[in-house]
């Protein structure tokens, strides 16, 4: 991800040049947010998730007969399987537009529960509807935080998708969400790096519920599938921490770049993936001694230190942005924490280190342990995302750093990424939302249901303008709107 004059990922680089920026890639998040509706008078829970689900989607069905939406924003919007709202970001190619977008769906999701409240309300219904950006429900359920990443397609993309394997089992450390695991029967209750880590059974593979897999290899590219295909990484935490967001994109988009250079991270291979990752989410001193495919052993901060040392090298020929000096940084910042074991170092910027200060301070005011009933309920308040939740006042209090703007995620909520495909789409989506004109869209296509226009298929996700999306535009524009009712 770069600036816009960079090239599209895994262009080659003429020789003898001198800095560039890293290729332009494209990237997304999709998440899946857990959803309850708890009490306003101590009782039951007057809505069970999924009937809370659809209150919460009511107005998208009621405007547009579907809970499958995309957004003026270039987002998309739709109730995934468990009545799990789910927000994908729209495609991006620059980590400010990647933060905002995330932050977008938040702030999406906060509106959309204070509707379904405010109805809730008005109907005498007692309850509150609560959206949390976590991974894990009261059951031990997972759902997930899925990164996409546009890939050159070539030969080698099985090897690379194999050799950040170890990336992605140890990056945990720094940008794993935090957990709490409750006690069993032979340990007591602990805190741990990760949600997903426990919930991941695979290392690459097509699968994604059967076998959850660190990264997904289906080939879905939504592009020229003969220039690119999808690196589909599904084994992230969900961050509330924006520094986190931006460390794991910014770190996996250079990694990206420095191995369609002709970089190698073969020599890092782990013995035993899954085994490996477990270990290291219940370590919280990130020393835990990992074994390699070639029998010696590392620790998963020697390991990511060893990523970011090559990053770094390679970042060397390279025309950086702020964000991504930012994200190197506290790469550094963050290894240097677990070295010294100072959580506080980072508390401000990586969720797992926020949230442990957080129930720390709280259990020594208290005088409580890790499984008092209080300490649970502040983790999940921590993922809260209502506009009047903990995560805001921790924001407001200076505890967690901002890295894009409030105004700049509100204004992503209507406005799409300028400088992608997303800018077509957004548009497009918008004019027929004011001129009540019914749009079949997805990430490639767009089609006017009128029986008359001809769909069009976007496939250049870099392209943010198109005359056949003006076209279209001036067409409803020159039909007019709808008569309102219809």
């Amino acid at each position: 991800m770069s600036t816009d004059t960079a090239q599209p990922a895994g262009t080659p680089r003429p020789a003898g040049t001198g800095p560039r920026p890293s290729a332009r890639r494209i990237v997304g998040i999709e998440t899946e947010y857990g959803i309850t509706c708890a009490s306003t008078t101590g009782g039951p829970p007057p809505l069970d998730a999924d009937h809370a689900a659809r209150e919460l989607f009511e107005p998208l069905i009621q405007a547009g007969r579907s809970s499958n939406v995309f957004t003026p924003g270039g987002a998309r919007l739709y109730l995934d399987v468990g009545s799990h709202p789910e927000f994908a970001t729209a495609e991006c190619d620059r980590l400010e537009d990647v933060l905002a977008q995330d932050r977008a769906g938040e702030i999406t999701m906060a509106d959309l529960a204070g509707q379904a409240n405010a109805r809730l309300a008005a109907a005498g219904v007692p309850g509150r509807i609560h959206l949390f950006k976590n991974n894990l429900d009261a059951r031990g359920a997972g759902f997930g935080c899925h990164e996409n990443y546009l890939v050159r397609r070539r030969g080698d993309f099985w090897n690379d998708a194999r050799t950040l394997v170890p990336h992605l089992v140890t990056r945990q450390i720094l940008v794993g969400s935090g957990h709490v695991v409750p006690a069993g029967p032979r340990y007591r209750p602990r805190y741990v790096f990760s949600q997903r880590a426990d919930q991941m059974h695979d290392a690459v593979s097509s699968a994604t519920t059967r076998s959850r897999p660190l990264i997904n290899t289906r080939d879905e590219p939504h592009a020229d599938a003969e220039r690119y295909r999808r690196m589909h990484v599904i084994v992230g935490d969900s961050n509330i921490a924006q520094g986190a967001t931006l460390l794991k994109v910014a770190a996996m988009d250079l990694l990206l770049d420095y191995l369609e250079e002709g970089g190698d991270l073969g020599d890092l291979a782990l013995a035993e993936p899954m085994r490996a990752i477990r270990e290291t989410c219940h370590d919280l001193s990130g020393t835990v001694a990992l074994e390699r495919a070639d029998g010696r052993t590392i620790t998963p901060v020697d390991l990511q230190g060893e990523h970011l040392e090559r990053v770094r090298a390679h970042a060397a020929n390279l025309d950086l942005t702020a964000l991504q000096r930012a994200a190197l940084d506290l790469w550094e910042r963050g290894l240097e924490a677990l070295r010294a074991g100072d959580v506080g170092a980072v508390a401000t910027e990586l969720d797992w280190a926020a949230k442990y200060r957080l129930l720390e301070r709280y259990a020594e005011r208290a005088g409580a342990e890790l499984d008092d009933p209080r300490l649970a309920r502040l983790a999940l308040a921590y993922h809260d995302v209502s506009a009047d939740g903990l995560r805001a006042r921790l924001e407001a209090g200076g505890l967690l750093r901002r890295y894009v703007p409030e105004e700049a995620a509100r204004r992503a909520v209507t406005t799409p990424p300028a400088t992608t495909r997303a800018h077509l789409r957004g548009r497009v989506v918008a004019r027929a939302r004011e001129l009540r004109r019914d749009l079949s869209v997805d990430w490639v296509n767009l089609r006017l249901d009128d029986g008359r226009t001809p769909a069009i298929a976007l496939r250049d996700p870099f392209a943010s303008h198109d005359e056949r999306v003006d076209s279209l535009i001036a067409a409803m524009d020159e039909a007019g709107s709808l008569p309102a009712g219809l």
